[in-house]
């Protein structure tokens, strides 16, 4: 496994696994997102916490949430190529110095896109077990860290129009290959446990891989403003965004968390999201958990709309 400094980044502290693609430069954002935020006073839209409530993470690369009590799980996304390695056990003494669990995404490729194999080649190399030493070498040193740890591979599975090289393949092909890649990190990182995380949309059943092989569901859930207006002709709550998902993965009876959230718009949207997103609501009861996407968009969302910000300390001007 290829170490490469350039992959390693450091934030509040924290040598941390950052997020796929964050090293990329970011597109401008289009004028549609603009004029939706345009308005915004807003410098700090960091979710409320409820008490009693739903419990709260978050993947944090700029550390703002770092000296935040009331934060449950620290989020981590890591390649399973050109990646060092080291970075994982800082990691995991930062989370253990604030009680927090490890939430680890696998990325099963490169993230510098000169070097990724097209879906047909990384399908056929994990399923002839060429890739079993760089998920080993990963599991094994999770099996070391001393935070509880949730393992999240090959995310978004379903979702067919998904950047990801793993997205839309054959619902048996993912299965058997999500089985492979957990049965090592159940080898080697036993008292691990394991998060199954489809987008949400419709199709994710078929990739579900039987819940000897899911300890967790995870759903991924943004909210922006200008695309809801597009696309569904007004700004949607964080409950009607998360709808479809839920219902679709409820049959299976297993935790839910959204393991990818983030939010962004004028100042009523984000105000609503911002109180919304850790009630504990009546209408999601497997709904346990929130885990805050604190950095900007990896990938162009449609309608040019470009990478949306979601951190939750905002820097720039306001309008």
């Amino acid at each position: 496994m290829k170490s490469i400094d350039r992959r390693q980044f450091v934030g509040a502290g924290i040598a941390t696994i950052a997020v796929a693609g964050a090293c990329h430069f970011a597109l401008a954002q289009g004028e549609n997102l603009l004029s939706a935020t345009a308005g915004s006073r807003i410098r700090d839209k960091r979710p409320t916490v409820h008490t009693p409530g739903l419990r709260f993470g978050a993947y944090d690369p700029h550390g703002d949430f770092a000296e935040q009590a009331n934060v449950t799980t620290e989020a981590l996304f890591m390649p399973w190529e050109d990646v060092d390695l080291s970075s994982l056990p800082a990691a995991d003494a930062y989370a253990l110095q604030r009680k927090r669990n490890l939430l680890i995404t696998v990325e099963p490729w490169s993230w510098d896109e000169n070097f990724r194999l097209t879906s047909g080649e990384l399908q056929t190399r994990i399923l002839n077990g060429t890739y079993d030493r760089n998920m080993r070498e990963i599991a094994h040193l999770i099996g070391q860290l001393k935070s509880p740890a949730v393992v999240r591979w090959a995310q978004e599975m379903e979702d067919r129009e998904s950047r990801f090289s793993w997205a839309g393949w054959r619902p048996d092909a993912y299965i058997t290959a999500y089985r492979r890649m957990m049965d090592i990190v159940r080898k080697e990182a036993p008292k691990a446990q394991l998060m199954w995380s489809p987008k949400g949309v419709p199709g994710l059943r078929d990739y579900y891989p039987g819940s000897n092989y899911v300890d967790y569901v995870g759903l991924s859930v943004f909210g922006l403003e200008a695309f809801d207006r597009i696309a569904h002709g007004n700004p949607r709550s964080f409950s009607d965004s998360l709808l479809q998902g839920y219902g679709l993965v409820e049959e299976f009876s297993k935790p839910v968390w959204v393991a990818e959230l983030g939010y962004e718009g004028g100042d009523g949207y984000l105000t609503a999201w911002m109180g919304d997103v850790t009630r504990d609501r009546e209408e999601f009861p497997l709904l346990e958990e929130v885990v805050y996407f604190n950095d900007r968009e990896v990938h162009p969302w449609p309608y040019n709309l470009g990478k949306p910000d979601w951190r939750v300390v905002r820097t720039g001007s306001l309008g």
